[in-house]
């Protein structure tokens, strides 16, 4: 049997004061993996800082390209128009993204944030992209071929995954999924970019009746079904915060995914199921595929009618 390695990623991390001090605050106790920062965010500087301060080494890049909150927006880096909604803030959603953003403007922005993010003195170690936006799972306009291609650039591995897990309640259901799962973690293959081999997801809003105890047993019950491998899954954890609780929806879910990670139901069932928490300095050990099998898989996967 092989073994078992979950990574726990904050995502947004940067979004706010209330999402950074719940970051931050993980982070120093090692109760998580690893986060990642959102460099057009309002509370960028405040995490880079703390990043730089701590000289911490597992913090990635959060690629964004929407602003989805009302409570708080935010403007891309480089000015783009094709990257704007009316109001001047990046698109809310993926969809409008997918429609509208021109695909020279998004690379010279992604690449605008990885500059900034290294000119705040943040060692990067990986990246991932915030609410999917690259994937093409929107309209269908993937941009997932740039993404990795930067990668490759930058020597970061990225948040993809090599197969589908069948019980995730999100991506198992995406029509054809795994044709596009294959496409994309053999050109990762190709380009030499380290990626998961599992990516688990969970529902972000609160659902009819849902309480704390609820969801903390789902989570946990996933851990005892952790497939074989290197799985990512991701959080938004933040602390309470009053304006946020008020105007940004689901915030409470927020909440929730902070108190699980410092629960200790969740660090006894970590040890008691036989997974490793790890972050992705493993995956840039053990994440690469090789390239000349990669190299026939993407030529199989294209060549497939």
């Amino acid at each position: 049997m092989r073994p078992k390695y979950l990574i726990v990623n904050c995502d947004d991390f940067g979004q706010s004061k209330p999402m950074n001090a719940a970051i931050m605050h993980l982070l120093e106790e090692r109760r998580v993996s690893s986060a990642t920062i959102m460099t057009p965010a309002p509370g960028f500087v405040e995490a880079a800082e703390w990043c730089r301060r701590r000289g911490q080494t597992n913090v990635g890049l959060h690629l964004t390209l929407t602003s989805e909150f009302d409570a708080v927006r935010w403007p891309s880096l480089t000015g783009y128009a094709s990257l704007h909604d009316e109001s001047g803030h990046m698109h809310k959603t993926i969809e409008e993204f997918e429609r509208h953003a021109d695909t020279e403007a998004v690379l010279k922005e992604l690449n605008a944030q990885y500059e900034k993010a290294i000119s705040h003195g943040i060692v990067l170690s990986h990246a991932d992209n915030h609410m999917g936006s690259l994937y093409g799972i929107g309209t269908g306009r993937s941009h997932i071929p740039h993404a990795l291609k930067l990668c490759a650039k930058w020597k970061l591995p990225f948040r993809l995954f090599r197969k589908v897990y069948p019980g995730d309640p999100l991506l198992s259901g995406i029509p054809g999924v795994e044709r596009a799962v294959a496409q994309a973690s053999a050109l990762a293959g190709v380009l030499g970019v380290a990626i998961p081999d599992y990516l688990l997801s969970h529902p972000f809003h609160l659902r009819e009746g849902e309480t704390y105890e609820r969801f903390k047993e789902e989570l946990i019950g996933k851990l005892y079904d952790l497939p074989e491998g290197i799985s990512e899954t991701y959080i938004h954890p933040a602390a309470e915060d009053e304006y946020m609780q008020k105007n940004v929806p689901n915030w409470e879910k927020r909440v929730w995914e902070y108190r699980l990670m410092l629960d200790d139901d969740f660090a006894y069932a970590l040890r008691d199921a036989g997974v490793t928490l790890t972050d992705y300095s493993y995956i840039r050990k053990h994440g690469r595929a090789s390239r000349i099998g990669s190299a026939f898989a993407l030529a199989r996967e294209l060549l497939r009618k």
